[in-house]
């Protein structure tokens, strides 16, 4: 176990948990919270151990976004905004780039910069009492370019566009109902079925789970032969080397569970 104020790191059986743990401040984020997060990230990523990260909150709050009692003095000048706009991007690109599977689990408010980082992950899973909002237009804040598009491709522009123009929370059915989670449970058991999940994801062949992951986080133009020769030439060359696909034949022939072992 590890972390810094405010952040936890929990490993468990391959499935790492980043858990926000401020929830008397609502799961707020600090400077120091967004600045320590791409370090914890590197570290999980370079464990060979843990296959899946999930990104949680704690008692029931994920994140109500930036501590608003630091935001005056981040937009006191523009260098200061510009300096806490750059941790921001560095956490959100940190995350975004992380090279296993990441689940977000949302309970409570998923507000602002917790917003962002819950669109960073590659899926998001809520119970019913999660509120999701994008709220920089209560503040006066341009949001973020990169964040805008990465919500823009997940919802669709016309959904963007409603939550950052009304900067209005909407409820897990209605995020459910625009694609912004991909699944909502009741709260008893919400949980137990995530983690299920992500246990799930890392019994998988990581082989074909990694490979699965480089090629789909990045959208390809249609012309984009280049790219897709070198995924190609990396991920097929590692597939013929690996014993996760004979592993994986063999398995299903004896009908027993396999046993991969490549992590990359």
């Amino acid at each position: 176990m590890g972390g810094v104020d405010g952040l936890v790191v929990e490993v468990d059986g391959g499935i790492a948990t980043l858990r926000i743990d401020r929830p008397q401040a609502r799961g707020a984020l600090t400077a120091a919270m967004w600045g320590a997060l791409p370090g914890l990230l590197a570290g999980l990523e370079a464990d060979r151990e843990v296959s899946v990260l999930v990104l949680t909150g704690t008692d029931g709050v994920f994140s109500a976004g930036a501590d608003i009692r630091e935001l005056r003095g981040h937009y006191a000048t523009a260098e200061a905004a510009d300096a806490f706009h750059a941790l921001n991007a560095a956490a959100e690109r940190a995350l975004a780039g992380f090279g296993k599977p990441t689940i977000a689990f949302v309970q409570g408010p998923c507000v602002g910069g917790g917003c962002q980082l819950a669109a960073a992950c590659d899926l998001r899973f809520a119970d019913s009492t999660a509120r999701f909002g994008v709220t920089p237009a209560k503040l006066g804040i341009v949001y973020d370019a990169v964040s805008t598009a990465r919500l823009a491709r997940l919802v669709g522009v016309s959904t963007a566009k409603y939550l950052l123009f009304s900067a209005e929370l909407i409820d897990a059915a209605h995020a459910l109902r625009v694609g912004l989670v991909d699944d909502v449970f009741g709260p008893d058991e919400a949980e137990e079925r995530v983690y299920t999940f992500a246990r799930t994801i890392a019994s998988r062949s990581q082989l074909t789970v990694r490979a699965a992951k480089d090629l789909l986080s990045t959208p390809l133009a249609a012309a984009d032969e280049d790219r897709l020769a070198t995924w190609r030439a990396t991920w097929e060359a590692e597939s013929r080397g690996s014993a996760d696909v004979r592993e994986g034949l063999a398995a299903f022939t004896e009908r027993r569970v396999p046993s991969f072992a490549w992590r990359g």
